[in-house]
């Protein structure tokens, strides 16, 4: 058996089904890891090494509990927990203890995983940087907001690990740190006890290092069970490329691994693999998603602007005035505008296309100075609430990761899981194929 740090989460609930290895060992390599890397990496808020360790050795002696048994892992500091400190990124809610799991961090435990501790979130889950490195080069970003998830995944820290996304904290992450992230179909994952910042967008999912990973974790954290086997692709895709309405944001290495993403996705598609272009009434989904999320982060956090402003940042205060200009009636209408662009898109994936792929983002992560990078190639994916899913599928001049978004139709997560572990399979590189 290989370090044991180094197994993918679905490597490693394998072995601990077989009793191969055991959880408080795996456990411990994990820590390791943790203490050598965290002082550079910093993906970490806390960590509850006693009463995770204590809960291995249990696992340890009793019957196998779960899709996860025994299986570490990190949950987002966005996620309440009743047994470590819950800030949601920001310091008005700095020792906050909720008397109660998010429900989905009760399902991974009941599935039998452990919460080993908090991850880094951006504040409230927005645009402001936190202290986390990206694990390839500590100059530069791992994305936000998820941004202790993704990294902590990518530098074999912990197997697998919670995110959120409201507009690319998933993806964008997942695409910087070069591992998969799995973004499932909107309302797939109850989002009691998670901090709201827009709820007609914010969806739970989860970081890995493979397909199999991200599907046994949305399993665990949805209840929906046969979720977790990825079937292989039984018949051959309809494809297309979107290069969205604003491909002229994208960067060179972007644009060639959209084209690598062509030349891979040619040998799963029913023929050629075409491109799937937005019908001009429907350009401004990136405008009109920015606008109900700002709108909406302006009431989900009017507490806190209105008794905490002290303790928000320039940032995040100008988001929120930015929201509470915006008006009703003008909300109302993105709304409409919204579920006209849903049906559409999901006509158009009933009837001529089963998958669509898309730049996760810009290009490679930005510095840490410049932020935590541009969420533009996601937003409308968020908006429609498709299940998304990033594969690595190149590098950039500066050798950090580029990945790819593939997307499916609402409902349609397992095709999706098992299109990207064809996807995957398919890659001329060997290295990309063990994402699959």
């Amino acid at each position: 058996m290989k370090d044991l740090e180094s197994l993918s989460a679905s490597q490693a609930v394998k072995a601990l089904a077989k009793r191969e290895i055991k959880a408080s060992d795996l456990l411990l390599s994990c820590l390791d890891r943790i203490g050598q890397r965290e002082n550079v990496l910093k993906a970490w808020v806390s960590l509850g090494k006693e009463n995770a360790l204590a809960r291995a050795k249990t696992l340890d002696k009793g019957a196998i509990k779960g899709l996860l048994h025994g299986l570490p892992m990190g949950v987002k500091d966005l996620f309440d927990t009743y047994d470590l400190p819950t800030a949601y990124g920001s310091p008005i809610y700095a020792k906050h203890y909720p008397n109660t799991d998010a429900v989905s961090v009760a399902l991974l435990r009941q599935a039998g995983a452990i919460i080993l501790g908090k991850t880094v979130t951006t504040e409230f889950a927005s645009f402001k940087s936190g202290p986390t490195s990206n694990p390839h080069d500590s100059v530069h970003t791992p994305g936000g907001s998820s941004s202790g998830s993704a990294a902590a995944v990518a530098d074999f820290m912990i197997p697998l690990a919670t995110g959120s996304q409201t507009a690319g904290s998933i993806i964008r992450p997942a695409s910087f740190c070069g591992i998969v992230g799995y973004k499932p179909t909107y309302g797939k994952i109850s989002v009691a006890g998670v901090k709201s910042l827009a709820p007609s967008f914010d969806t739970l999912g989860c970081f890995g290092r493979t397909v199999e990973d991200v599907a046994l974790g949305v399993a665990a954290m949805s209840g929906d069970i046969p979720l977790a086997r990825v079937e292989g692709l039984h018949n051959k895709a309809r494809i297309a490329i979107c290069k969205t309405p604003d491909w002229h944001l994208a960067s060179k290495e972007t644009a060639s691994a959209l084209a690598l993403a062509r030349f891979t996705a040619q040998s799963i598609a029913k023929g050629q693999v075409g491109d799937f272009i937005f019908p001009e009434s429907q350009k401004d989904l990136r405008a009109i998603q920015t606008r109900i999320m700002l709108s909406e982060m302006s009431r989900s956090l009017a507490f806190e602007r209105e008794h905490y402003p002290k303790k928000m940042s320039v940032q995040i205060l100008k988001q929120l005035s930015d929201g509470a200009q915006i008006s009703y009636r003008q909300y109302q209408q993105d709304l409409l505008e919204a579920q006209s662009a849903g049906a559409y898109i999901d006509q158009l994936l009933r009837d001529e296309l089963d998958l669509i792929i898309a730049p996760s983002a810009i290009g490679e992560a930005p510095l840490l100075k410049d932020g935590t990078g541009d969420p533009v190639f996601c937003r409308s994916w968020t908006l429609l609430g498709l299940p998304c899913i990033n594969l690595n599928i190149a590098s950039g001049s500066n050798g950090l990761p580029i990945g790819i978004q593939l997307i499916a139709r609402k409902g349609q997560d397992s095709f999706l899981l098992s299109a990207a572990r064809a996807f995957a399979l398919a890659s001329p590189d060997p290295i990309l194929r063990d994402q699959a």
